[in-house]
């Protein structure tokens, strides 16, 4: 699957941060992934009035998203070198995948509110093995504390060809586990996970794939690409 360009593909960004490595994605872009030698401060990040800036980023498990902790943990500051850009939307410390930055708010407040119904789309590892009726229930809908979740498209999948993650997960003895395809387009806190516990199987690895019009593609952990 490739990653979906925005209509300003064409002025993608040519340079590179003298801080990044870069490799050739093969397909006229740059992905970057992030040297050690870089240091951002907060008081750097200001507004940026420049030409609308998109970066599509593999958020790795145990990061956060956002560019600042007090408690010292892993935060973008230690991938992304491109000022000025802010998450349009969140992806929780334990999953990992699909994060899109912005300097234009106008799009983050397009991808980010659950009103406009920007459809994400995520790959879930499962303990157990979902009957169809379990799937038909999350399709459905099911009834959370905060309410019922919007009908969703959900389907069992073949394991997906993706990275080994780091640490790995925990898995039971003699229990299979299964990935389902799971695509919302609302955004109750950390909805998949309680989705799935409702119906008896709790998530054990999420990686969020695409939201709207923007794909993970090839990007390994780490990685981010400027559209």
């Amino acid at each position: 699957m490739s990653i979906i360009e925005n209509k300003n593909s064409r002025n993608q960004q040519k340079t590179k941060s003298k801080f990044a490595s870069k490799k050739h994605d093969g397909l006229g872009a740059n992905v970057y992934k992030k040297s050690n030698s870089f240091k951002q401060k907060p008081s750097q990040v200001k507004p940026d009035t420049g030409p609308t800036k998109v970066v599509i980023f593999n958020k790795p498990f145990d990061v956060l998203t956002q560019f600042t902790d007090d408690q010292k943990r892993k935060t973008l500051k230690d991938f992304i070198d491109v000022p000025h850009v802010y998450a349009a939307g969140r992806l929780d410390k334990d999953s990992e995948g699909l994060l899109v930055l912005t300097n234009d708010g106008k799009l983050q407040h397009q991808l980010a509110n659950p009103k406009n119904n920007k459809s994400k789309v995520y790959w879930v590892q499962v303990e157990g093995a979902p009957s169809q009726e379990a799937v038909n229930s999350l399709i459905n809908g099911v009834e959370l504390k905060d309410g019922l979740t919007k009908p969703a498209k959900v389907k069992i999948i073949n394991e997906p060809n993706v990275w080994l993650r780091v640490p790995p997960i925990r898995e039971r003895k003699n229990i299979p586990t299964t990935w389902l395809e799971i695509s919302i387009s609302e955004g109750k806190n950390r909805q998949v996970r309680r989705m799935t516990a409702h119906i008896g199987h709790p998530t054990l690895r999420l990686i969020r794939y695409s939201v709207g019009k923007y794909t993970l593609g090839d990007l390994q952990p780490g990685e981010y690409l400027i559209l």
